[in-house]
């Protein structure tokens, strides 16, 4: 049956006030940018619209998909420039306004070649639950995306009870769902609920799970997680978190339940493992190939980044997952997905407005093209060694 919208992207919704650092040299971290008592001269700051809804839908929408937003925001300076900015983008979708809390915003601090930083304020998003879903608009469309939950109260509460029935009752429609991830702030409310817990119980309604590998290990592997960051220096966490975590991590995952997960691991690439997808193919109309799906376990290296092209690294994450969606959504093979997730997430950082400047889909299949990638095999490589 055809449906109204390829995707309805879901959950947290915000606005994004990002300084322009000027680019008189590429710092290694932002401890050696943001000294105490230092004075940084910024070429202005730009407001954009931010949070999984805007960002993976501007993206899927740049990419050709048909998406329908469902977010809230409130009755605030910051809810009319999010307005105006979906406006701007004929953006089609839900977004609600609310007057009991004001509209989630981000100082988003992303100097050029490093990683960002982020100080959010949540918002109306504390109050955004089960009440705000267009369950309509999810039953007439082929995937449901959402993200992410440790920003979202009500779908943390009580063992993410709204989240696990958000996903059942979703997955009971016969759509595909999709689930982002964000890392909570250890010293909030949300930092102290018991992820690990909340993300078994969800585990088994979601069909593909998307999260960094910063948040998987702090998901999974709390301790350890810990244990690295109190060790970490300068040095970027990515680097110091070895493949076999990261396997590990994804065959625990995969034993919860989900059927496709696709971990985004920055300059580093990305990591996929799948379970059976079989399931998938006759939900949402997909044309996945069962037999290139099932079962597998690749790693895709990220694609070259010009450090003079690097704007800033805020929504890369959210783009690359637009990217492997719409992959799915497209029947595209297994590794041209991933391609076309590293790809998406690199040229994010090129890009100061994704709508404007993010490459389309044609412009990303002639770079993929031109641009060879490596992508290992896990399975190739056991049995090389047997």
């Amino acid at each position: 049956m055809t449906k109204k919208y390829d995707a309805v992207i879901a959950g947290y919704l915000c606005v994004d006030m990002i300084p322009e650092f000027q680019k008189n040299g590429l710092e290694t971290s932002l401890s050696a940018l943001l000294k105490p008592g230092k004075l940084i001269e910024i070429n202005g700051v730009a407001f954009s619209i931010g949070g999984v809804v805007a960002n993976t839908g501007l993206a899927m929408k740049k990419f050709g998909a048909l998406i329908f937003l469902n977010g809230l925001i409130g009755n605030d300076i910051m809810g009319k420039i999010a307005g105006e900015l979906l406006g701007k983008y004929q953006l089609p979708g839900g977004i609600q306004i609310t007057e009991r809390d004001g509209t989630a915003f981000g100082i988003v601090l992303a100097p050029p070649g490093v990683d960002r930083i982020f100080l959010e304020s949540p918002g109306c998003s504390k109050i955004f639950d089960l009440g705000f879903i267009d369950f309509e608009s999810v039953s007439q469309s082929r995937l449901f995306h959402f993200g992410y939950p440790p920003l979202l109260r009500q779908f943390y509460l009580k063992n993410g009870e709204q989240l696990v029935t958000l996903f059942s009752q979703i997955k009971k429609m016969g759509v595909v769902t999709s689930l982002d991830f964000s890392l909570p702030d250890t010293q909030s409310e949300s930092g102290k609920q018991d992820w690990l817990l909340i993300i078994k119980r969800v585990m088994p309604y979601t069909d593909i799970f998307v999260p960094s590998l910063e948040e998987a290990m702090q998901i999974m592997m709390p301790d350890e997680y810990n244990k690295i960051l109190s060790n970490i220096g300068n040095t970027d966490i990515l680097d110091l978190i070895p493949i076999n975590i990261v396997r590990e991590i994804g065959k625990r995952l995969i034993d919860f339940g989900v059927k496709i997960l696709l971990v985004k691991a920055g300059h580093r690439g990305i990591y996929l493992i799948t379970g059976d997808i079989s399931s998938l193919v006759s939900k949402g109309g997909l044309g996945l190939c069962v037999n290139e799906w099932n079962y597998r376990e690749l790693w895709c290296n990220a694609y070259t980044t010009d450090p003079g092209k690097i704007k800033n690294a805020s929504g890369a994450g959210d783009t690359a997952a637009a990217a492997f969606l719409t992959s799915i959504l497209k029947g595209e093979k297994v590794e041209e997905a991933m391609k076309y997730a590293a790809i998406a997430g690199r040229n994010n950082l090129y890009c100061n407005d994704i709508f404007e400047e993010l490459n389309n889909w044609q412009c990303m299949q002639n770079e993929m093209a031109t641009e060879p990638i490596e992508i290992t095999d896990f399975e190739l490589i056991k049995l090389n060694m047997l």
